[in-house]
């Protein structure tokens, strides 16, 4: 042990204090340092060996609701709320604690909080001795498992998704889209998907479940005649955009130009990349692949058969369930744990 202090189908688919502040060191410490000084990079004291038979999941921003943050506010770990809060510019403690459901899942919203939770949720973890040798996310999820590993620091990671989501949200206002959820379809019905104009695939979450984003006008061609393309059922998800396709392309500037100013770190995490479901474990890859990730789809079923056969455990972060639902289609794992309150990690045993 040592001191250290992401449902329905929407779900399938982001002071200038001059005293000083608190700091989460290389050591695993908390430490107080000058605030000009401050940067919290998460990373474990090398004498905590990895978990090497388990994988830490990292939920997008469509598991996040109403309250999520209820559950996890006596954390002792709550205080990092106040740090995203201010790099953010947004009340983070209030989205997860009191907002309606219109307003925690509106994207800028809904990416900011879901990172946060998902924190405070792997610092838990981390404080009971437990530390997943590899790290997966989805989407959103994927920036979150790189500030968890310690390659991107809390300040960079709150900044750089704050950015992200807002650029988001302004895309599709301009460019505007939605999604729509596709089940039970084979590689001919996948293939059908390419006549179809102003429409892409956008997440693959299962051998027989994607994702599809596109125009109003493509979608509402593609849910009428879905049967005859060969998907038993195409639902419409109630999201804020057409994520992950040529429709996020006004976001594109403004993610580069944040993701340019980010200071890398080291890590010893396994990570295994959304736009190719290959492992990555050069630093200098992942301004690139998380660049490219904004409008490529989450290829997230060659992510997850990627994991070695030893990886029989699973641990989503709050807000948790998603992934763990999805990654059991994909392959099997003996033990899957979703960690959605305080209490589940009281009761966790590995």
């Amino acid at each position: 042990m040592v001191t250290a202090t992401v449902v329905a189908a929407a779900r399938m688919a982001e002071s200038a204090d001059a005293e000083a502040s608190k700091v989460f060191t290389r050591e695993g410490v908390w430490v107080r340092v000058p605030l000009r000084a401050r940067c919290y990079r998460c990373s474990m004291s090398s004498a905590t060996p990895f978990q090497e038979n388990a994988v830490a999941l990292f939920p997008g921003q469509g598991s996040i609701a109403s309250g999520a943050g209820l559950a996890w506010r006596e954390s002792a770990h709550w205080g990092i709320i106040a740090k995203i809060s201010e790099v953010a510019n947004t009340d983070v403690a209030t989205l997860l604690l009191d907002a309606p459901t219109e307003v925690i899942v509106r994207t800028d919203n809904a990416q900011i909080a879901t990172f946060a939770l998902s924190m405070i949720g792997y610092l838990e973890l981390l404080e009971r001795g437990v530390r997943p040798r590899y790290h997966l996310g989805h989407s959103l999820g994927e920036f979150t498992s790189l500030v968890a590993s310690g390659l991107i620091s809390l300040e960079d990671g709150a900044r750089l998704i704050s950015v992200r989501g807002a650029a988001m949200a302004r895309a599709a206002t301009e460019c505007e889209g939605s999604m729509v959820a596709l089940l039970g379809g084979d590689d001919q019905a996948r293939a059908a998907l390419a006549d179809l104009d102003g429409v892409w695939v956008a997440n693959i979450n299962g051998t027989e479940q994607i994702v599809v984003s596109g125009t109003t006008q493509g979608l509402q061609v593609l849910v009428e005649k879905a049967r005859e393309f060969g998907w038993r059922r195409a639902t419409a998800l109630p999201v804020g955009g057409a994520f992950h396709s040529p429709l996020m392309a006004p976001a594109q500037e403004a993610l580069d130009q944040a993701l340019s100013r980010v200071q890398w770190g080291t890590t010893e995490v396994v990570h295994i990349a959304n736009v190719d479901g290959r492992i990555h474990a050069n630093s200098g890859d992942w301004s690139n692949l998380l660049s490219r990730q904004l409008t490529s789809p989450i290829e997230f079923v060659d992510a997850t058969l990627a994991l070695p056969p030893a990886v029989t455990t699973s641990i989503e972060m709050p807000p948790a369930g998603v992934l763990t639902g999805l990654t059991k289609r994909i392959r099997e794992f003996p033990q899957q744990v979703a960690l959605s309150s305080l209490t589940d990690l009281q009761e966790l045993t590995l």
